[in-house]
Order: C-alpha cells, then sequence, then structure tokens
C-alpha cells in the first residue's frame, strides 16, 4: 500500500501564498544572470515554481535538513545547473554566497516554521496529533532533541521557553507536571507530553484555542532548533546580501516570527536622518521600499485548499539603494 509518505514531493506539498510570491518576486528576476536563494527549501515548491517562471534564473536552495535538500534536489534536477542546493542554516547565507563567489543577489525568499516533510513524518515528533519520539530537530545529525530540553532543563528555564516562544499562559503548570513526570521516568514521546499537557490545564483552558498542545509544541521546537536566534541574523544578512532592485519575500506563521519580521524590514524602509532636518541627505535615505502593507494573508479559497496556509504571513521589500558609509 502507498502511504502519503511515498508520493513524490509535488504531491506532499502545497507550496503557500505562490502566487503572490512569484508575483513580488518576479520583477527583481527577469534579467539574464539573475540569481535567487530560497533560504528554507524545504521541498522545493517555491523553488520550482520560481525557475519554471524564469528561463535564466539561477537558484541557490538553502536547507539544514539533509532529508528535505534529497527530495528536492530529485525534483529540481531537471532543471540542471540552474539550480544549486546547499545544506545550511539560512543564517549561514552569507558563507554559502561567498563559497560559491557571489556577493550580491537579485531575491530572497524565506519560508519559515516547520515544514510539510517535517510535519507529515511521523519519526520527527514535529506533530501533536500523533505518537512518536520527541525529537522536534529540523537537522536530524545535530543538536539536543525536545526529549533533552524536556528531561534536563532546570524547571525556571522550561518555564521561560514556553511563555517566550509559545506565549503559553500556564507555563508554570505544564512544567510543574513535566518535572513530577521526568522525577519518574524521562519524557520520551509525544503522546505522552500531550496528555501531561491536558492534565495540567483547567478545564476552561481546554475548550478554546484549539489542540492544548500547539503552544507547547511550538516553544519546544522553536527553542531546539533556535529559530527566533537564527531569524534574527539571518534577516539583515539577507538584506545586505540585496543588490539594489533585489526583493526579500517572507512567509512567517505565528507571531513571534512575524514581529520580528515587521522590526526589520520597517527599520530598513526608514530614514536614519536625525529628526529636524528641513532637507534629508542621501545617506539618511531608506535602503528599502516595503512592497506590501502589513503582512498578507492566503485568502479563503487557498485556506480551504490547504489548512496549512491559515497562519501564514507575508511581507516583502524592496532594496532602493545602497547603505552609503
Amino acid at each position: 500500500m502507498t502511504t502519503s509518505n511515498d508520493r513524490p514531493p509535488e504531491a506532499r506539498h502545497r507550496p503557500v501564498l505562490l502566487r503572490r510570491c512569484l508575483e513580488l518576486l518576479g520583477p527583481a528576476l527577469e534579467a539574464p544572470g539573475a540569481v535567487a536563494v530560497d533560504c528554507t527549501l524545504g521541498m522545493g515548491g517555491h523553488s520550482d515554481a520560481l525557475l519554471d517562471a524564469h528561463p535564466r534564473l539561477r537558484l541557490i536552495g538553502l536547507d539544514r535538513d539533509p532529508q528535505a535538500l534529497e527530495l528536492a534536489g530529485r525534483r529540481l534536477a531537471r532543471h540542471g545547473e540552474r539550480f544549486t542546493p546547499a545544506h545550511a542554516v539560512y543564517d549561514e547565507l552569507p558563507a554559502v554566497l561567498a563559497r560559491l563567489g557571489l556577493d550580491r543577489v537579485d531575491g530572497v525568499l524565506f519560508d519559515l516554521g516547520v515544514s510539510s516533510l517535517q510535519l507529515d513524518e511521523p519519526d520527527r515528533g514535529f506533530a501533536y496529533a500523533r505518537d512518536a519520539p520527541l525529537d522536534m530537530r529540523m537537522d536530524q545529525t545535530s543538536g539536543p532533541s525536545a526529549a533533552e530540553v524536556l528531561n534536563t532543563y532546570p524547571p525556571g528555564e522550561l518555564v521561560r521557553v514556553l511563555r517566550v516562544y509559545g506565549e503559553e499562559r500556564f507555563a508554570g503548570r505544564i512544567v510543574e507536571a513535566i518535572v513530577a513526570e521526568r522525577s519518574r521516568t524521562p519524557l520520551a514521546s509525544s503522546a505522552r507530553l500531550v496528555d501531561l499537557i491536558r492534565e495540567a490545564l483547567p478545564q476552561a483552558a481546554m475548550r478554546t484555542g484549539g489542540n492544548p498542545a500547539k503552544r507547547t509544541f511550538q516553544a519546544l521546537r522553536i527553542e531546539v532548533n533556535g529559530e527566533l536566534a537564527v531569524l534574527e541574523r539571518a534577516l539583515p544578512a539577507a538584506l545586505a546580501s540585496l543588490a539594489v532592485g533585489g526583493r526579500v519575500a517572507v512567509l512567517s506563521y505565528h507571531s513571534l516570527e512575524d514581529r520580528l519580521v515587521k522590526r526589520v524590514l520597517a527599520e530598513g524602509a526608514r530614514s536614519t536622518a536625525p529628526p529636524g532636518l528641513p532637507v534629508i541627505p542621501e545617506q539618511y535615505q531608506p535602503r528599502f521600499r516595503l512592497l506590501t502593507r502589513g503582512a498578507e494573508q492566503a485568502g479563503p479559497e487557498e485556506v480551504a485548499e490547504n489548512r496549512r496556509a491559515a497562519p501564514a504571513r507575508l511581507r516583502a521589500a524592496e532594496r532602493v539603494r545602497e547603505a552609503l558609509p
């Protein structure tokens, strides 16, 4: 019997806000020799569409997940040498570009959060709706797993992780249950963690906001993969890599990511002139122009076809001048 995980990537993954991403990045990718970077390659859906839409484009695809690189590589092989894969976390973008002899690119795409591949693989531990080992590493070849975090972090640090990264109001109660459980036996399975969360929360909290484990799983995933710290380094590096006329598009899936993206793009699009100057000198002019009014979202039709599009927030910007010394 064929399982969902035996299907090719194009059947398993539907890129979120694909048409809008193509519209936003497209004007920067038309010229011969244009180079784009997909910083979160995943199963290659956005990259495949970009390469199809721009026959002269060269695309570099980064991913920290070796399995994603393998699957996307097979999908994108038909594009030949126009596609270059790189096993890297997206804050390593400057090093990847230097290794390839590039100092400027024309387009950068981030599709943040956990990928369809990781959610659908039962042994990865990302999904709270099924039992699996508590791993949650996007790159299973390095770093501590979610089980190690749960079983070794001091209680105060666990509370901080759940409050800051999961915005979990009942972090203290959940951590009390985790600490009591791990004193008896180490936590190893996602199903057991979900049970502990359900037992720890008051009944009123169980009736709103979807699955009660959602916030804790989000927090653990962000901590295990250092997602916000990586993004805080990666976004400025990506903006710095853009040529004049180059564009960046960022898809976020929770408020912490989106706030960070909003802040970094807004800073680039803001004048740095001291207040009160009657005329703004060129060195103080904004380096970027915002291409979206606020964060754009998927429409009801796309959400009906692809529920993973529901939380997506899309922001984009264009470099309009070089930074002057």
